[in-house]
């Protein structure tokens, strides 16, 4: 291994020091973009590496987290368009398997982040976030669920603070109409 520089050694610490804090943040909104833990964790890989590639144009001090979310962002719209440029393709061990599981009778996993990933979907308000289009959905979760301003929100998209405005204003409205039975049920009131 090569040694490092003074310079590369202060460039690890200072990336260390300002990003990683936000880790757990970025992996939860890869998360609820994505809908699956392994697509999540690929997502947030290729936005650390991204984000150290870049961290020389990163402004010491301003706000990490956003920055971070832009390259999350960004990097899930690139590969969702790379997506679905290609046509569909099924792995074959993958299809053996299923088929497997099904023939066996036996579908009972013990595998614990499987049980409690399968819980957490079949949630009401969960299902309902995730049929939202993604415009809405994105904005709705960087506002509601990740707590950053319009003006943030805005800078992270990339898009004018009005059409964030929009966005999560038929987002929200969007999500209200889905979870009505789920208020009913739970005896919300709808005044």
């Amino acid at each position: 291994m090569a040694n490092l520089t003074s310079a590369e050694i202060q460039k690890q610490q200072d990336f260390n020091e300002e990003m990683l804090p936000h880790l757990d943040a970025i992996y939860n909104f890869a998360l609820r973009l994505t809908a699956d833990p392994n697509d999540a964790e690929d997502l947030v890989q290729d936005t650390i590496v991204k984000a150290f590639r870049f961290f020389s144009s990163y402004e010491k001090g301003t706000n990490a987290k956003a920055w971070l979310f832009r390259i999350l962002k960004n990097s899930y719209i690139n590969n969702y368009r790379k997506k679905s440029k290609q046509p569909h393709q099924v792995d074959y061990s993958e299809v053996s398997q299923y088929y497997e599981s099904v023939r066996s009778e036996q579908s009972e996993t013990t595998d614990l982040e499987d049980l409690m990933y399968r819980e957490m979907m079949d949630d009401d308000v969960t299902t309902a976030l995730t049929e939202l289009p993604e415009d809405f959905r994105t904005v709705v979760l960087l506002c509601d669920v990740e707590g950053f301003t319009y003006e943030e929100i805005a800078n992270m998209l990339d898009v004018p603070i009005g059409t964030i405005r929009s966005r999560l204003h038929r987002g929200r409205n969007l999500l209200r109409v889905r979870l009505m039975d789920y208020a009913e049920k739970r005896g919300f009131n709808q005044d």
